[in-house]
């Protein structure tokens, strides 16, 4: 059987090679890898925290290299990681052990040859400790402390502030919260807090969110018994939030036009009594499918979930008292639940905005008069958010902007929200809401 630092090595060089996420590269590797819980728990460890602080690990290796780190062959490089990691992070392991696991791992994955550089590297981390850039106000001292692209960190600094912007980043660092909507449905928060403690799930109320609980210790959430009969589904706060800025009664339409995995149109069900009519869509038949066995697990009748292209009008959908606008969006917001997030090409992201208005514009074609229309991203970035809703509401005058939650949260010179981890405890998350005037 492979060691915990051999599947960590192993999930590191797929993600490097094919740019896949480390939470689906890690759960496979796990479920398949025979290992105890503290093993499982060590390689989790060491594959996050690496994907989490590649610009940090990278530029102290480099502090120690003659060469330059672009020269180094991938497996060395992630097996000098691995180790960097151990040593500057992991107080729990010792330097000795992070140093002679590394050049195990050099030996054993046709690198012998760089196990004495290996062995070198990390003995002249474990001296020297943790090294930053001098200037603690420039992007590139940010870039490395919180592990950033340095763009990354000037927009931020530029648009929320310098005090908010390493907020962002340090919270990118921490552990993410998990919180749960409660079935509404089918049961009552009070219930399931016995139900959880029975299942040995540590659950906390939340102040101010009646439904929704916050939990820890949970293992597989899905192989939970709790989880099987529709007791709940797992959002974030923000998400919620998102939801309830919605405001959908009991008996209205909605449309949900980027719906997949279909989450918020659960929450929206739920807030609805299950009495009404929840069109989601989704262009990919296979994501079709998870919301609709997402909505059978949890018992909600009312939700269809259909094919549909977001950019394109399709007059036979008809009209809608409500419709969500969830666009696909950089995910700036929820870096700390994917590191590899932070990494994205600018010019990639630079794209978004181009299709982010295109759906927002088609799907106001579906408002009724008087009706709602909500338009949010998972992004921190203005690009993405306020610039956006500026350019639809100056475009299309028979729409007002309204208060998404009235005075509740963060709201900016055009009256939408931006939610921030280190002051609201959310992803980040933007939400704007529109009302059709005729």
């Amino acid at each position: 059987m492979k060691s915990a630092r051999q599947i960590a090595f192993d999930i590191l060089i797929k993600i490097h090679r094919s740019e896949a996420y480390s939470n689906i590269e890690l759960d496979s590797a796990l479920k398949s890898s025979g290992l105890d819980k503290r093993d499982s728990a060590l390689v989790s460890n060491l594959v996050y925290g690496v994907s989490e602080r590649l610009i940090t690990l990278d530029y102290n290796i480099e502090q120690h290299l003659t060469g330059k780190l672009k020269k180094l062959k991938p497996e060395v490089l992630i097996i000098l990681r691995l180790g960097a990691y151990q040593i500057l992070f992991a107080d729990k392991i010792p330097d000795s052990a992070a140093v002679n696991e590394s050049v195990k791992l050099a030996k054993i994955n046709g690198c012998s040859f760089a196990a004495g550089l290996c062995n070198a590297v990390l003995r002249k981390i474990s001296k020297s400790g943790l090294i930053f850039p001098d200037d603690k106000y420039k992007p590139e001292y940010l870039s490395v402390k919180y592990s950033f692209p340095k763009w990354l960190c000037a927009m931020w600094q530029k648009a929320y502030g310098e005090e908010n912007a390493e907020g962002i980043m340090k919270t990118a660092c921490e552990k993410p919260p998990i919180y749960i909507r409660v079935n509404s449905l089918k049961t009552t928060t009070e219930q399931l807090l016995d139900i959880f403690k029975s299942e040995g799930v540590e659950a906390f109320p939340v102040e101010e969110y009646p439904w929704t609980l916050r939990i820890s210790d949970t293992g597989d959430i899905e192989a939970l018994g709790s989880y099987k009969k529709g007791l709940f589904h797992v959002q974030d706060l923000a998400s919620q939030l998102c939801a309830e800025a919605l405001d959908a009664k009991e008996g209205m339409t909605v449309f949900d036009v980027c719906s997949a995995p279909g989450g918020k149109a659960f929450t929206v069900a739920e807030r609805m009594n299950n009495k009404g009519l929840i069109k989601a869509f989704d262009i990919h038949e296979h994501r079709v499918k998870l919301i609709n066995s997402g909505a059978e697990r949890l018992g909600v009748s009312i939700i269809e979930g259909k094919i549909g292209d977001a950019e394109r009008y399709e007059a036979a959908n008809g009209y809608a008292d409500r419709v969500l606008c969830d666009v696909p969006c950089s995910g700036l917001g929820i870096v700390r639940r994917k590191p590899e997030i932070r990494y994205k090409e600018k010019i990639l992201i630079d794209k978004l905005p181009l299709l982010q208005y295109r759906i927002l514009e088609n799907a106001s074609n579906y408002v009724k008069p008087s009706g709602r229309l909500i338009y949010s991203t998972c992004a921190l970035n203005p690009e993405e958010n306020e610039n956006i809703c500026k350019k639809f509401i100056e475009n299309h005058k028979v729409f007002k902007m309204v208060k998404p939650l009235k005075d509740r949260y963060y709201n900016d010179d055009c009256g939408c929200i931006t939610l921030m981890p280190h002051l609201h405890g959310t992803d980040g998350f933007f939400i704007a809401a529109f009302e059709r005037l005729d």
